[in-house]
């Protein structure tokens, strides 16, 4: 199974932490460090040929279409090892804004999807800081999901510390579509202008601020929003983006007749029984939710909620496949400009699930996790697991202005953790 919803860019996630001790150090100096988890990454790629290979097209003249699939040629992936010694970990975390030097830890900056045809589809970025070491990881979002990508990382870091991958871990390559869709899928030349189209898009002035939520705070904004609709089937995730949502649009200073939107990526492994968890591809698919702005800020934490409930509990199984099937005779690309409708929605990337914290290539687990620049739009939110259970990270990417009157927002803030 593939998604048309993947954007245009690839997917760059990082994770911070702390230097080897000196007792690790002794035992394994920098030199060797990074030998080791070249070493390693050798191993694992066995486990993910695809991640070592490139895209390759074939041309349909009679149709003047276009097919891509992934060419397992061992062309091999980029590994850099870059240094910033004059960045320690504190530059990184402690700024209530994320330092525009972060961008610069992750490889494969600027290049789009399609040009896996003669690029890397997988990158990594080992770059060391005055106390930390930061690891950047880049992969071709045709290629992968979020999910797809934590699970490589997991698997890594377990081949890195000596660990042999269970077999129930190892990532399947097995494919799947629904009846009624054939092989190869062919893309109309004429779609594929509008993704070319979106290199010569200048983004705004953005900044990246990180909110962190703890359980018990999160717990809070649940039980508010199940009460004032009198249900308990509203979660902690769609209460939290609820939340985000409204201080958001309060602070844009929008119109109150404009329609905004929040559009969240939905996981399809869990709604296909075709599927596996351990599924190594694309499995999602993105539903939009449409209030107006007055709206949204009238009705309630509670309300806004529910909306969100019930868009997700309508993605069901048949609701799937019946989009597997209907997009490859109608293919339309997905932009940057479309997913977003011009910044005017919010899009959600990444999921709370995703096992961040337990990345411990052998001198620790993760203090901190960051976004590469590769999704640069007014109303990027990102959502990671935080360092303590339960506990939340939101990574917003919107403009100066918003972000600062984010912060001065009382109702926005009495939620969020310092």
């Amino acid at each position: 199974m593939g998604s048309s919803e993947s954007s245009n860019r690839p997917k760059p996630k990082g994770i911070l932490f702390q230097k080897p001790t000196p007792l690790q150090e002794k035992e394994t100096d920098q030199n060797t460090l990074i030998h080791h988890l070249k070493a390693s990454l050798t191993k694992t790629l066995d486990y993910f040929p695809p991640l070592a290979g490139r895209l390759a097209t074939v041309d349909h003249e009679e149709d003047d279409s276009i097919s891509y699939f992934i060419d397992c040629n061992n062309a091999g992936a980029l590994f850099i090892h870059a240094a910033a010694d004059s960045i320690s970990i504190s530059d990184i975390i402690k700024p209530a804004y994320v330092p525009q030097i972060v961008h610069s830890f992750f490889p494969l900056n600027g290049l789009n999807n399609y040009e896996g045809v003669a690029n890397p589809l997988l990158g990594i970025q080992v770059t060391d800081l005055e106390d930390g070491i930061f690891i950047g990881c880049t992969i071709n979002h045709s290629v992968v999901d979020g999910s797809s990508l934590w699970h490589f990382l997991n698997l890594w870091s377990e081949i890195s510390r000596g660990s042999i991958p269970l077999s129930n871990k190892l990532p399947l390559f097995q494919r799947w579509l629904p009846n009624g869709v054939d092989l190869p899928i062919h893309i109309p030349k004429s779609y594929l202008k509008q993704v070319y189209a979106e290199e010569f898009i200048v983004p705004p002035l953005l900044e990246e601020r990180i909110f962190h939520f703890t359980r018990e705070n999160i717990a809070k904004l649940k039980a508010k929003a199940n009460a004032e609709v009198g249900t308990n089937s509203i979660s902690s995730f769609q209460a939290l983006l609820s939340h985000i949502w409204r201080s958001v649009i309060r602070n844009r200073n929008i119109n109150g007749d404009e329609e905004t939107g929040f559009c969240i990526v939905i996981g399809a492994r869990q709604r296909l029984k075709e599927l596996s968890e351990s599924y190594f591809g694309n499995a999602i698919q993105d539903k939009v939710v449409t209030m107006k702005a007055k709206d949204l800020l009238k009705e309630g934490i509670g309300r806004v909620a529910w909306k969100m409930n019930r868009m997700i509990v309508g993605m069901t199984e048949e609701n799937v496949k019946n989009f597997l099937v209907s997009w490859p005779a109608s293919p339309q690309m997905v932009t940057m400009d479309s997913m977003t409708n011009r910044n005017k929605w919010l899009v959600t990337f990444n999921s709370p699930r995703s096992n961040v914290y337990g990345n411990d290539f052998g001198w620790g687990k993760p203090i901190a996790a960051r976004s590469g620049p590769a999704y640069q739009f007014d109303g990027k939110i990102a959502l990671y697991c935080g360092a303590e259970e339960g506990s939340i990270d939101i990574e917003a990417c919107l403009s100066p202005q918003t972000l600062e009157a984010m912060g001065k927002d009382e109702e926005f803030m009495d939620s969020v953790a310092f």
